[in-house]
């Protein structure tokens, strides 16, 4: 029989060590003959990201020496850390950011001293030579240099220059016969969902790029993943039609293969993404989303033919195709990360590869997603995923209404998924309703929804925000008394914002959120140096709307409390944001709190740090609204808790 308890003191079997013991995070997949590879951050061991092989066999082993770990910082987001070819692995070392040639254990360093960092690797083999983006660190004072380079393989490490002048490149790939090479590019103040070009070019004898041509994107039109099919033919993906489509090159112009109201890409926020690739001379393995659920298709190129793959899955990414066989990182609500294969030729056409956690948690406990769109306030649509508070074995009392959970995702161009989200699980678990928003601005609804937060950030996404909490306390599903906001990086502005410009929230969590908006645009790297240009307006031409939107000048205006997660080493949003709001809610005697992390950057990384963080956030929710969290945790000191109640 079920205990009655109140909402947020149940006790669940998903503890805070269940994000981080026995889990890592999965990425990059790649294929190299029969052997398969992929990266794993391991939050057991500070996040190192180590490279993993599994062979034909079925043997795997981890392929970076102890205690190397493979990761770039280009752009700071890094991505496209390593490539592959006949056993030779050549990979961006975190700790010097320098390329390396891996051969068994054996490390030898392919790039030249000096600060730079790489990223997007690919090798021209016949030209013995690594072909890369290149970001110079090298210039004090000045701006970072994007440019795209060729390094020969022996020793001399000889650096040549293939494009330059670009802020951004990505994606440079070279045809399969090597006669021809298209990449990526972009200027500020446009960010690679707003406006990329994609560049073809014919390679020179000596190696050097000529006839260069813009062939696609420009203003407008956002190109992602320029791609070479195994016959020659280029083919890329463009949202000129509103949706994300794949698109392939004729020569003279661009033809659509399967036009749909759905999306073949996402933000480019790290190099390497890849959302097709080519199962073989006529068959495209593809993934698209439509209204928040991935899924995964066979497209015939003959006959331009879509055909949907029954997976199970609705969140898939990282698509890689070889040898007639596709690889892909898949999950739902009830089963968290894997790398799949899929073998059309097959008896078993998914097999499961390698798993992100060893166990996944008994489904009794699981709360599943309800898809929701809401009216805004402003009479608009936006779009979100419900979580009802859900552990069988507790119920509420009968007078009572959960908790609410509003959680906003990053970016802010971003999107919310439906795959198993332990976050998420820990507080349906414990007795919290959840609304994960995809508020105007976020992507898989095309570019006309992305684009309604163009100049309204701080505007749109905490009206849509508000406006959900509001549609569920409205239904009876969520206590309007007891309704907090969280929210990480991007989110982390919307969370606070929300807090300050609206009165729907009472209490909210900010995890290395901004509190400034001028101090982001001063401060920020250089990738998204010019983001807010777009989002805000011109800097400094717009410094009022800055100082408007920005909730560290209108802290009279917040009157509830607030926590505070951040990493010490964050160069996005630098610790000094945190700090500066903290000081502001405690001058005026507003409860807050702050919990720093030494060796954390944008995110953590580290299993004790985020098993820290989720459970001072319950800890502080539970002081807020006045139960008593069931877990056993370290108190966390809030400034001014006697005035809460």
């Amino acid at each position: 029989m079920a205990t009655t308890a109140p909402y947020g003191s149940w006790a669940s079997p998903i503890k805070a060590q269940t994000l981080t013991q026995g889990t890592v995070r999965l990425s990059e997949p790649a294929i190299d003959g029969d052997d398969i590879y992929w990266l794993e951050s391991r939050p057991s061991e500070k996040g190192r990201s180590v490279l993993v092989r599994l062979n034909a066999q079925g043997l795997r082993q981890d392929v970076t020496p102890h205690p190397h770990s493979v990761r770039t910082r280009a752009n700071e987001y890094g991505g496209g850390s390593y490539c592959v070819q006949d056993g030779v692995v050549y990979c961006v070392l975190d700790s010097d950011q320098r390329i390396y040639r891996l051969i068994g254990k054996e490390l030898t360093a392919i790039s030249p001293e000096g600060d730079y960092r790489y990223a997007d690797l690919t090798l021209d083999s016949e030209r013995q030579r690594l072909i890369c983006v290149r970001e110079g660190h090298t210039d004090s004072g000045t701006e970072e240099k994007a440019e795209i380079v060729a390094i020969a393989l022996d020793s001399s490490g000889e650096t040549r220059v293939l494009a330059s002048g670009a802020d951004f490149y990505s994606n440079p790939r070279l045809s399969p016969d090597g006669t021809q090479f298209c990449y990526l590019c972009w200027n500020h103040p446009n960010m690679p969902w707003d406006s990329t070009e994609c560049h073809l070019a014919e390679v020179s004898e000596d190696g050097a790029l000529k006839n260069v041509r813009m062939i696609a994107g420009g203003e407008d039109e956002s190109v992602f993943q320029p791609q070479w099919a195994p016959d020659g033919e280029l083919y890329f993906v463009s949202d000129r039609n509103n949706w994300w489509n794949l698109y392939r090159w004729t020569g003279e112009d661009a033809e659509t293969l399967c036009h749909l109201d759905a999306e073949f890409a996402t933000p480019q926020w790290v190099f390497g993404m890849s959302t097709y690739d080519f199962l073989g001379p006529n068959t495209v393995l593809c993934t698209y989303t439509q209204e928040g659920y991935w899924l995964l298709a066979r497209l015939d190129l003959t006959h331009g033919s879509l055909t949907r793959i029954e997976t199970g899955m609705t969140d898939i990414s990282s698509v890689r195709c070889g040898g007639g066989k596709g690889l892909f990182l898949g999950a739902n609500a009830q089963h968290n990360t894997c790398l799949w294969a899929f073998r059309p030729e097959g008896t078993e056409a998914l097999v499961p590869l390698a798993r992100s956690a060893s166990t996944d948690p008994d489904h009794h406990y699981l709360s599943n997603p309800e898809p929701m769109t809401f009216e805004t306030a402003d009479g608009e649509e936006a779009h979100g995923f419900y979580y009802p508070p859900h552990n069988p074995d507790f119920v509420a009392p009968e007078s009572e209404r959960p908790p609410l959970l509003v959680m906003c995702h990053g970016g802010p161009t971003g999107a919310t998924q439906t795959a198993l989200n332990l976050k998420i699980q820990f507080w349906t678990s414990r007795g919290f309703a959840v609304l994960d928003v995809n508020y105007r601005g976020s992507t898989g609804y095309g570019r006309r929804y992305r684009e309604r937060l163009k100049g309204n950030w701080g505007v749109t996404d905490v009206i849509d925000v508000s406006s959900g909490a509001e549609a569920l306390a409205q239904q009876g599903l969520a206590d309007p008394e007891r309704c907090a906001i969280r929210g990480s990086s991007a989110g982390g502005y919307t969370v606070l914002a929300a807090l300050t410009f609206r009165d729907t929230f009472q209490a909210g969590a900010s995890l290395y959120g901004i509190g400034d908006l001028e101090a982001l645009a001063r401060d920020t790297h250089k990738f998204e140096s010019r983001y807010l240009d777009t989002l805000v307006g011109p800097y400094p031409a717009q410094q009022a709307v800055y100082q408007e939107r920005s909730p560290i000048r209108h802290i009279e205006q917040l009157q509830c409390p607030v926590i505070f997660l951040q990493g010490e080493e964050d160069k996005i949003v630098p610790p000094n944001q945190a700090e500066a709001m903290v000081k502001a809610l405690t001058d005026k005697g507003i409860a807050n709190a702050l919990v720093l992390f030494p060796e954390e950057g944008h995110g953590f990384r580290q299993g004790p740090n985020i098993e820290r963080a989720l459970e001072a956030e319950l800890y502080f929710y539970g002081q807020v609204f006045g139960f008593t969290p069931a877990d056993n945790i370290e108190p966390v000191p809030i400034a001014h808790l006697k005035e809460i109640h």
